[in-house]
């Protein structure tokens, strides 16, 4: 079906209607409370410690009501003063006495080392010098939609509408009855808002429905046992660039709980949702929402989060109505349906495996679940207008040939119709084949490709080899062929990829045990990536021009839990990276199974793929818009921020802006970085990324060493016609003009000063910023063919759509566009109207009930195409940037890339950000006759590489 519109679930205010002014209960911090409560909160800091921290932090006592008082909203993890800066909401007045217990246990939280007799003595004058008479709740009216508007014309909604206005409208939801579909309810909750967040970042707010119970049946291939979920709806309140309008956004979901033992990430919480009889405080109210507190495991145990070495839920008594954390992380769905006057939940992550339950919502469903929860938000809200497909259709032109597919009767089909369809696909094959041989030339500038599979065993050997023979077309001309070496010489260039058991190289870090945080895991890195230098530098000495090693790896589900510092495979990357090698990664065959190998296959071509990408091959998608519209000779140029933080897989930081260049007429991609002069291939951008242990910068440093980064870049190509894409999600905390409040058309904006005209930076140069739908920036969508009728009621369907659209308001400025893909391949199975959370009947009659599967829909891409020259076609670039969504080489390249092709290459960079520091570390370039390899007495690999040439 050809659609026509996409129906974002996005909401306006009703201009009509004027302010949205609700009653409300607040509490501010009397302004005198400052200067004692900063005393208590620097005491014990050195004066350097107290300057950089100005705000006395509320973040662990707004987590603790998170917990406990969950009705409570509150707006700042930062304490600001007097009654105009309100720092608690509630629709209903808190009891004062309870109030004063938390703003109690807050205090003694604040001092560093409560035992201290000095910090004792700053607590007691701290508490003299507040006046308690002066804090009370207070009633007042609060406007839900205060805004001013940007220098650039976008929405600058006031801090606490972010927080607020969500509030409102999913306590209007919640209470207005039950979810039905299909003789099935679903009552939902208001879930207690999440803290930290300020304005723009704020989560707004969520809900949850009752828990859903599945038992998988047996004769599927289920073990019986019950998996347990619930459905979720989002409310955020978001901004469009140059639109003076805020609108709210409703994203439906889906939540899963874990049964039996929960796995406890180091270092990070684990979310458990409450929902007791009664108040977990003395004297409070009994919440009507679901409360969430923190479970986390530090140094072999397992703890409330707010409980923890402050005490503060011991502090308001609240431990005793709640479980033992070593019993609940145990047995954890014994209180999903109620224990003990509690009712409690644990939300499963990802990284904790599998669960039975499938990810997300299909089009349908979803439609059906935003369209009951919009009711609610009514009249003050209304719809956004459906997105239109812009007359800009067309696909990027095709370089490679669709293979005609196999019919499912082609046994029974005529033996000359049968050939035709395999002659035919011989053929394309043969042109793809052909077409990727010569860009990979190109790439490679007339040299060999040469590389090695380090294999565990003989069948990812093999699927690899296969895999460079079919996608590059080599199989007539196969030259050598084992058992070590395999060498095709085609016209276009010579393909020789050796194979080598990868050996005690790929063991767990550690050997026998698990390294410890910190310098046991950085020795037990350093030994191995030295380890992996050294053979790889042999290896090369043996086999010159190796340029590419695929390594065959354990997945990260073999070094998950305890055993997740013994993961080997930064190490070799570092290590491969040292001798001059970029690395690409595949997985062991999951069984022996026909299944398992063929998607051993599948895996083991994709990793063909992208292992040739990193050698800076390229497929870029050719535009249809013409000269006209768009420049010859178009340079695209991506900036991008490269990072690690303290929790990373080496466990160091690293700020790195790098930059990706497609230019026309360069062989490959190229790419650089700050500290760079010139444009080098991708490769060796990749491999320059590795290793780096930068010092500390702070925001306002990064921040300068990124902007002069990008005056260079574009001070490099001013004299040629250029489009910079930029990611918002990804670099606009150090580039602030990225942001919606940031941004005025036609006009750049850098070092934090006055946004320039464009053409001060170039006469030929255009900006578009893409922002994705990560924490609801964009709306979800579905696109849409039935109009919302009452004799539809229920039936009406959600479809996917890929496109460029544009947006359906009028007074539009005209630059905002949104990109969407098509269905994904990789789930063939699934329909739209496949359902998770009800009973469903599809319009053939058939069940479409599928909790287990895991619904996919295309992300609302939007493109603000920021900044133009005279003359130019707004959408027209929009289009360009769309088009190169479909890069043919990706298997996924008609379905489409999640961002552009030059965006996603730059974020692929991030793989390579492993800061690691060695006193010496070795030079590719240095010759390495003397290297010897690793003894594997020592449990280091030892490669025999004596080649029929050393025979002779």
């Amino acid at each position: 079906m050809a659609y026509q519109y996409n129906r974002p679930a996005a909401y306006l205010p009703d201009q009509a209607r004027g302010p949205f002014v609700v009653p409300m209960h607040t509490l501010s911090l009397p302004a005198h409370w400052e200067e004692p409560l900063l005393r208590l909160y620097h005491g014990g800091m050195t004066e350097g410690q107290a300057e950089r921290r100005r705000r006395v932090p509320t973040a662990a006592v707004n987590q603790l009501m998170r917990a406990t008082a969950p009705d409570i909203v509150t707006v700042d993890s930062t304490a600001r003063f007097g009654s105009e800066n309100p720092w608690l909401y509630c629709q209903d007045a808190y009891p004062m006495a309870v109030t004063n217990l938390y703003i109690a246990t807050w205090l003694k939280s604040l001092p560093r080392d409560a035992g201290d007799p000095e910090t004792a003595a700053l607590l007691m004058d701290c508490f003299r010098d507040l006046d308690s008479a002066a804090l009370s709740w207070r009633t007042g009216g609060v406007d839900l939609l205060e805004q001013e508007v940007s220098p650039g014309g976008t929405a600058l909604p006031a801090p606490h509408v972010y927080r607020l206005l969500p509030d409102v409208l999913a306590e209007r939801i919640a209470r207005q009855g039950p979810y039905e579909h299909h003789g099935q309810q679903l009552l939902f909750r208001q879930i207690a808002g999440r803290t930290g967040a300020r304005g723009q970042g704020s989560g707004g707010a969520e809900l949850m429905s009752n828990v859903i119970e599945y038992v998988p049946g047996r004769r599927g291939g289920g073990d019986g046992k019950s998996a347990y979920y619930a459905a979720t709806l989002r409310i955020t309140v978001r901004t469009v660039p140059f639109s003076p309008v805020p609108r709210v956004h409703v994203a439906a979901g889906v939540r899963r709980f874990v049964t039996g033992k929960v796995y406890m990430p180091y270092g990070k919480g684990v979310s458990a949702y409450l929902l007791p009889d009664d108040s977990l405080v003395h004297d409070g109210p009994q919440p009507q929402r679901f409360a969430v507190a923190m479970l986390e495991w530090r140094n072999g145990t397992t703890d409330w989060r707010q409980g923890g070495a402050e005490g503060m839920l011991a502090g308001i008594s609240a431990l005793d109505a709640l479980p033992s954390p070593d019993r609940l992380v145990k047995e954890a769905d014994h209180w999903i349906h109620g224990r003990d006057g509690i009712r409690i939940a644990i939300g499963h992550q990802a990284a904790m495996g599998r669960h039975t339950i499938g990810t997300g919502l299909m089009p349908s469903e979803r439609r059906r679940l935003i369209e009951w929860a919009e009711q609610a938000i009514a009249p003050e809200l209304v719809s956004v207008p459906k997105l239109e497909r812009s007359t800009y259709a067309r696909p990027p032109k095709k370089q490679l040939k669709k293979l005609p597919s196999i019919p499912k009767n082609m046994e029974e089909k005529d033996p000359e119709e049968r050939a035709v369809i395999l002659d035919q696909r011989k053929l394309n094959a043969a042109h793809n084949a052909q077409v990727l041989r010569v860009r990979l030339a190109e790439a490679l500038e007339g040299e060999d490709l040469t590389a090695v599979v380090l294999h565990q065993n003989d069948t990812i050997r093999d699927q690899m080899i296969a895999a460079a023979e079919t996608g590059l077309g080599l199989a007539g001309h196969r030259r050598e062929q084992g058992p070590d070496i395999w060498v095709w010489e085609a016209e276009e260039l010579t393909v020789r990829l050796h194979a080598r058991p990868l050996g005690a190289l790929g063991a767990p870090l550690g050997g026998d045990g698990v390294p410890r945080r910190g310098q046991e895991h950085d020795k037990a890195i350093e030994e191995r990536r030295i380890g992996v230098a050294r053979a790889m530098a042999a290896l090369r000495e043996a086999l010159p021009g190796v340029r590419l090693a695929f390594v065959e790896l354990d997945g990260q589900d073999a070094f998950r839990y305890a055993k997740r510092r013994t993961d080997p495979k930064h190490a070799i990357r570092l290590g491969c990276a040292d001798a001059g090698l970029v690395t690409q990664f595949i997985r062991p065959p999951d069984a022996e199974t026909e299944e398992a190998l063929a998607d051993a296959g599948l895996r083991a071509a994709a990793a063909w793929s992208d292992g040739l990408r990193q050698t800076g091959m390229r497929l870029v998608p050719q535009h249809t818009l013409g000269d006209t519209l768009i420049p010859a000779n178009l340079n695209q140029v991506a900036f991008h921020l490269v990072e690690r933080r303290l929790d990373g897989p080496t466990g160091k930081q690293q700020f790195t802006p790098i930059a990706v260049l497609i230019r026309p007429g360069a062989k490959c991609v190229l790419g650089k970085s700050a500290d760079m002069h010139a444009w080098v291939p991708y490769p060796e951008l990749l491999k320059s990324l590795t290793g780096r242990v930068e010092g500390r910068k702070n925001s306002a440093e990064q921040s300068a060493l990124m902007a002069a980064f990008v005056k260079k870049t574009l001070a490099q190509l001013r004299s040629t016609p250029t489009l910079v894409l930029a990611h918002a999600q990804d670099i606009r905390k150090r580039w602030p003009w990225l942001r919606n409040d940031g941004l005025e058309r036609d006009r750049l904006g850098l070092d934090g000063g006055p946004a320039q005209r464009i053409g001060l930076y170039g006469k030929q140069l255009r900006v578009i910023r893409i922002a994705d739908g990560s924490r609801d920036e964009t709306a979800q969508c579905w696109a849409e063919a039935e109009e919302l009728s009452p004799e539809l009621e229920g039936q009406q369907r959600g479809g996917i759509a890929m496109g460029l659209w544009r947006p359906g308001a009028r007074r539009d400025s005209g630059r905002v566009f949104y990109s969407t893909t098509g269905k994904s391949g990789s789930q063939p199975n699934l329909t739209n109207d496949d359902a998770k959370l009800t009973p469903h009947t599809n319009a053939s009659g058939n069940n479409a009930y599928r909790p287990t599967a895991n619904a996919w829909n295309p992300d609302l891409l939007e493109l603000t195409v920021a900044c133009l020259q005279p003359g130019d076609d707004a959408e027209a670039w929009a289009a360009f940037v769309h088009q190169q969504r479909f890069s043919e080489d990706y298997r996924a390249g008609r379905e489409g890339l999640a961002l552009p092709l030059i965006l996603h290459l730059a974020r692929l960079a991030d793989d390579y950000a492993l800061p690691h520091e060695i006193e010496e570390a070795l030079d590719p370039t240095e010759p390495q006759a003397a290297a010897v390899p690793y003894d594997a007495k020592s449990g280091q690999m030892a490669f025999d590489l004596e080649s029929e040439d050393d025979d002779e």
